[in-house]
């Protein structure tokens, strides 16, 4: 089984599981389901094309294709970003104010933050691509990358490259930086809060909540800071294809292993639901 096949399969049973359950119906598992879904997308704009050209002789890309590809890549991308601090927040709010977390994280709230969320990763795909397709190509040029890319399309640029480059690095320094450092503040607080209960049973309970979403936090984020937050003139090629396979493919393969082998609750929606499509 590809690893497309098998995120294809167990993201969407996240989702249905989710979705049916009635335990799982709470603001936690609203933004997983989130989260499940941008697990979908991100291999399938990536792993298709990557696909062919393994498998053809054809290697070329159309420059159509590729605006696509890096527009869908970079939507994909940052609302993970933002979806992760709101994540981070809701599990600030549900340890450190647990008697006010049904009225801060109601129905119409989740529904507002998601609106957001998803909107703030349309705007940021925008304007890194149409940045970066104004720039000028001469004729045909070959890609140092598995997939079209912010730095690997950049580079390729036989014009000055500036202004993309300036304005890349001022939306990882601003909005991927408030995300982070909104993920970052809560965690604090989270972890101060846990080391001061008194009960070990509680204790283990909350790192448990967190221990998952934690996990995926530092996947992800170093390898995005590792890959956006640097001039295109630091790309070397082999070492950045090996990075963006890890935040395009593995990543988002092993989130849903991280959420669904470390969590009971979500573990036992999946046996439901698996077992309920193998009666059907």
């Amino acid at each position: 089984m590809s690893l497309e096949a098998f995120v294809l399969q167990i993201s969407p049973a996240i989702l249905m599981a989710i979705g049916t359950d009635a335990h799982l119906q709470t603001p936690m598992y609203f933004f997983l389901s989130n989260l499940s879904l941008l697990d979908i997308l991100c291999p399938t704009v990536i792993v298709p094309k990557m696909l062919q050209i393994f498998l053809s002789k054809d290697k070329r890309i159309p420059f159509v294709g590729c605006l696509l590809q890096l527009f869908f890549l970079l939507d994909v991308v940052g609302t993970e970003i933002f979806l992760l601090a709101v994540m981070a927040y809701d599990r600030y709010v549900a340890i450190c104010s647990p008697l006010h977390y049904a009225n801060i994280m109601n129905k119409q709230r989740c529904v507002q933050l998601m609106a957001v969320i998803w909107l703030l990763g349309l705007i940021n795909s925008m304007v890194h691509t149409s940045l970066t397709f104004r720039l000028s190509f001469c004729g045909s040029k070959k890609l140092n990358q598995y997939y079209c890319d912010l730095h690997p399309v950049t580079a390729l640029s036989c014009s000055s490259t500036y202004l993309p480059e300036v304005a890349r690095l001022l939306v990882a320094g601003i909005v991927g930086g408030g995300a982070f450092l909104i993920t970052l503040i809560s965690y604090i607080y989270i972890i101060s809060t846990i080391l001061r209960m008194h009960s070990t049973e509680g204790r283990r309970k909350a790192f448990s909540t967190c221990g998952s979403h934690l996990t995926v936090v530092c996947l992800f984020y170093g390898a995005t800071i590792a890959t956006y937050a640097r001039p295109t003139s630091s790309y070397s090629g082999k070492r950045d294809r090996i990075i963006s396979m890890l935040y395009g493919i593995i990543t988002p393969m092993l989130n849903p292993m991280i959420y669904s082998l470390r969590n009971k609750e979500v573990k036992a929606a999946l046996d439901k639901a698996f077992n309920r499509k193998r009666f059907s």
